[in-house]
């Protein structure tokens, strides 16, 4: 690999090729894997490590008795070239391709991204195969500026500081369980004797009971910091789970999870969220405007 070096003002230069196998070998713990991966001798990776700890004035790697260990001074290193390295590459594989496809990165509350949105990704990239989607979940917790992300899919009231929310749904929250757990709930009082699953968010069950009439029930049992796995819990009959009923249609359809009673409330909506402060990309645009044409044709009545 020919040799091409970085220099900064009147410093040293520093070598793209020890950086990359530096990269590699850092990524294997191991400098064969990482000549097998270069094309070039163990003996020329080690040269090039070599050559940029000398340039960095620090030591990259230490032996262990497991093998090749990084050091700190490695490690602090190690993400950005990663990362770097990767997205030139997968920007290379792109071109190779004949395609210019532009990254779209969204970070989805768990409960959303397995209940509506998964189902509907395949129309999504048939119908805008230029982007390139990375798909992150969350439960509801995100930081879109310190993450880096061009959106989110977030559940509340959409009122979130120095975001630009568009309304996606409205989210009907019901009592759902297994169909052993419903035999035994023929009115709302009958939950007092049952273990209810609970969500980080307090107020949905606190809400819905308030609505049925049960604002003195002491709320016990378990605590989820994901609706996908209290769901879970629920099918495996571990006790009522108050859950987002659009969101799992599929099982209720399926007679996994049984809605006992008919009475749903609302404690907020799903939204996408944006930062105000930058300009939304092509493929930011594509994705919001097919998720609310999605949206408007999932919530039609006459569906």
């Amino acid at each position: 690999m020919s040799d091409k070096r970085i220099s900064h003002g009147g410093a040293w230069p520093v070598s793209l090729n020890g950086l990359r196998a530096f990269e590699s070998a850092a990524r294997h713990l191991s400098f064969t894997s990482a000549a097998n991966e270069l094309g070039v001798t163990q003996s020329a990776v080690s040269h090039q490590v070599k050559a940029l700890e000398d340039r960095l004035g620090a030591k990259l790697f230490r032996r262990t008795s497991r093998g090749l260990a990084v050091t700190d001074e490695g490690l602090a290193l190690f993400p950005t070239l990663n990362a770097a390295f990767e997205q030139v590459t997968g920007l290379i594989d792109r071109f190779d391709r004949g395609v210019r496809q532009e990254v779209l990165t969204v970070s989805v509350v768990g409960t959303f991204a397995l209940g509506w949105l998964l189902p509907r990704m395949e129309r999504f990239r048939q119908l805008h195969p230029f982007v390139d989607l990375r798909l992150l979940t969350n439960n509801n917790r995100v930081d879109v500026a310190g993450e880096s992300l061009d959106c989110a899919i977030c559940f509340g009231d959409g009122a979130w500081r120095g975001l630009e929310a568009t309304h996606l749904m409205q989210a009907s929250l019901s009592p759902l369980c297994s169909p052993a757990v419903a035999e035994h709930l023929h009115a709302p009082a009958d939950l007092k004797d049952t273990t209810l699953l609970r969500s980080y968010r307090g107020q949905d069950w606190l809400t819905w009971l308030a609505a049925a009439g049960l604002s003195d029930q002491r709320l016990s049992g378990p605590v989820f910091d994901s609706s996908a796995l209290m769901a879970q819990a629920a099918m495996r009959g571990f006790g009522v789970a108050i859950l987002p009923l659009e969101m799992f249609e599929a099982e209720l359809q399926g007679r996994w999870l049984i809605q006992p009673f008919t009475l749903a409330v609302s404690t907020g909506s799903y939204w996408l969220a944006r930062l105000r402060s930058r300009e939304p990309t092509a493929a930011l645009i594509s994705f919001r405007d097919w998720l609310v044409g999605e949206m408007a044709e999932y919530c039609d009545p006459s569906r």
